[in-house]
């Protein structure tokens, strides 16, 4: 049986992409890094970087699917320019890397970020979007190498798009910006929340609909892989009831949210080190994040645990490693 490459599968949503695959006795190709930093995966670990155009192509030599999940994903970066070369020239880079290895299918991961959104209703794969929509750097890079995704697709090759929403659960080492969200939480650092909302899903279940959009899903389409629809007073009130923390009671404007949003990232950039609250994130936080995945459900078969499953990973896998 020809491996499937596997990008991301050091991180957090490729790692559970990975073990999905390994489950069903499918042989992985992960494209790292660092191998010798990659201990707790069972696959051919292949030294090299998405913007390197020739390790790239060897590693998708041989192989019969690809599942291109890494991705820079800092909601802050001081250098933009390493964000569009990993986010966009990486793509581009796997994309002919897989037309060259002429692969079966090709799963792509964009985000959420890059759907549509509608004020007081649901955001779909049709929700009108342009890029002048997308709030930060990073959504603009996703944006933008998800248009050379579906540009692939029009070319040719066989493409399945999907959109995670906010993946959370077990195995988020960096952690992802959600997952800190998570972990100021545990570590009695959040004292006030902001009106926003978002779709949690468990990053395995977000694994699994990877999966069936490889099996079922429709070259040139994207799949919204989501869950549950909360706002951000909601994923406090369940972290609660799980840990039995208490639940910040302060609710902040946000005008108040965008100062000091603004006043940290300025000091970042004068300093380097990352802003606990970056500007864009609260950006963001003004609209509600909220989709539906009726369509992963129609055609792929997708069901994913409620929400408060997924919260529950996360604390037991952060607590279980000693992060908090």
């Amino acid at each position: 049986m020809k491996p499937a490459l596997v990008t991301g599968a050091s991180g957090f949503l490729g790692w559970h992409v990975a073990q999905a695959l390994l489950r069903r006795g499918i042989p992985v190709r992960a494209l790292v890094r660092r191998p010798e930093a990659v201990n707790d995966l069972d696959a051919e670990l292949v030294a090299g970087d998405l913007r390197d155009a020739g390790a790239v192509c060897r590693a998708a030599a041989g192989c019969g699917l690809v599942f291109h999940v890494a991705a820079d994903y800092r909601l802050w970066v001081r250098r933009p320019r390493e964000m569009y070369e990993s986010n966009v020239g990486g793509t581009r880079n796997i994309l002919e890397a897989a037309r060259k290895a002429g692969v079966e299918r090709i799963v792509y991961t964009s985000t959420v970020g890059c759907i549509g959104f509608v004020k007081d209703g649901l955001g779909d794969e049709t929700t009108p979007v342009t890029l002048a929509d997308m709030t930060g750097h990073y959504k603009r890079s996703k944006w933008l190498a998800e248009q050379a995704a579906l540009d692939a697709a029009r070319a040719g090759l066989p493409v399945v798009i999907v959109n995670p929403t906010a993946p959370v659960g077990a195995h988020d080492v960096k952690p992802t910006p959600t997952g800190r969200t998570i972990l100021d939480f545990l570590r009695g650092r959040m004292p006030a929340y902001v009106d926003t909302g978002l779709n949690i899903v468990d990053a395995a279940d977000a694994a699994e609909g990877h999966w069936l959009a490889c099996e079922h899903g429709r070259p040139g389409e994207r799949y919204i892989l989501g869950s549950e629809n909360l706002t951000l007073k909601q994923i406090f009130e369940l972290l609660s009831s799980i840990t039995g923390l208490p639940a910040p009671r302060l609710r902040l404007p946000w005008f108040v949210a965008f100062a000091a949003a603004a006043a940290d990232t300025l000091r970042a950039e004068i300093t380097g080190s990352p802003p606990r609250a970056p500007l864009d994130a609260v950006r963001m936080a003004r609209k509600k994040m909220w989709v539906t995945h009726a369509k992963a459900g129609r055609e792929l078969g997708y069901s994913p645990a409620p929400a408060e499953t997924a919260l529950r990973h996360a604390v037991e896998w952060f607590q279980a490693h000693g992060y908090c």
